[in-house]
């Protein structure tokens, strides 16, 4: 417990050293149709990292804080369509999502669509708040024209709750996201737990212009890996749920934060 204290106090005094940017000074770095590669790693690293980005990173900074706080959950049909499409590696493939951002009490409902070429489109709406049900029309309209469906052809399964450090390049031509304290609640079974020391990193650009951070991180010999905390959530709090191509990433994944995130996976 101490070391984890320890090594958040580390990370939270390395981001709050690097430059701010403001919400309004990243609006014109939407990135809605980008490409993203995923990196998975533990705090230790992360702190190395920082370490490394400084002057060369701008840290996004929303109400007095350079630590964001999100709540995401994850609708599927009855038949958990959208992580079966993941599971199975079918392309193009989309999930549906509500998502808060807690410091600034916005919430949106979200289509994120992965086609072919491994891009990724996000399309939302604002809506009140995670109780989607209460703007139905509104969402129903949006779903069925972006994912065919409406509310009343899918429900809640996973909720996620983690904290996220944004960063962005000097040259402003790319964001990147670091995310972790990630719990989970599912909603069919009730089961909740975390992910302990993971840390997952998102590199989002337009096409392949240069990026600081893939130098910082080839040197911490940090890999690209794909990460998915919907399906990684799913299997995490559904021990009866089909999970055979994601087994080989959870002993991956065990291992690398040195402890056990489900000991019957």
């Amino acid at each position: 417990m101490v070391k984890n204290k320890n090594i958040d106090e580390r990370i939270g005094l390395l981001v709050d050293k690097l430059e701010p940017i403001t919400l309004e000074e990243m609006s014109g770095i939407k990135l809605m149709n980008r490409t993203d590669t995923k990196f998975v790693t533990n705090k230790e690293h992360l702190a190395r990292l920082l370490e490394l980005a400084q002057g060369k990173y701008y840290a996004q900074y929303t109400d007095g804080s350079r630590i964001a706080e999100y709540i995401t959950t994850y609708w599927d049909t009855e038949d958990l369509d959208f992580y079966f499409q993941h599971h199975n590696g079918r392309a193009p493939r989309q999930k549906v999502r509500v998502r808060t951002y807690v410091s600034s009490n916005l919430t949106f409902l979200e289509v994120k669509t992965k086609n072919n070429h491994g891009r990724t489109k996000k399309k939302r709406i604002e809506v009140p708040s995670q109780k989607v049900a209460e703007v139905k029309a509104e969402a129903d309209e949006f779903l069925m024209h972006r994912a065919h469906r409406t509310l009343d052809d899918i429900h809640p399964t996973v909720q996620n709750h983690f904290h996220r450090i944004t960063l962005v390049n000097k040259g402003k031509t790319e964001r990147l996201t670091i995310d972790f304290d990630v719990e989970f609640h599912n909603y069919e079974t009730n089961d909740e737990t975390g992910t302990g020391n993971l840390v997952i990193i998102e590199l989002k650009r337009d096409g392949n212009v240069p990026s600081p951070v893939l130098d910082i991180l080839r040197k911490l010999r940090i890999k690209p890996s794909g990460f998915s905390k919907y399906c990684i959530g799913s299997v995490m709090t559904n021990r009866g749920l089909k999970h055979n191509m994601f087994m080989e990433k959870m002993v991956w994944i065990r291992k690398l934060v040195g402890k056990e995130l489900n000991a019957e996976l």
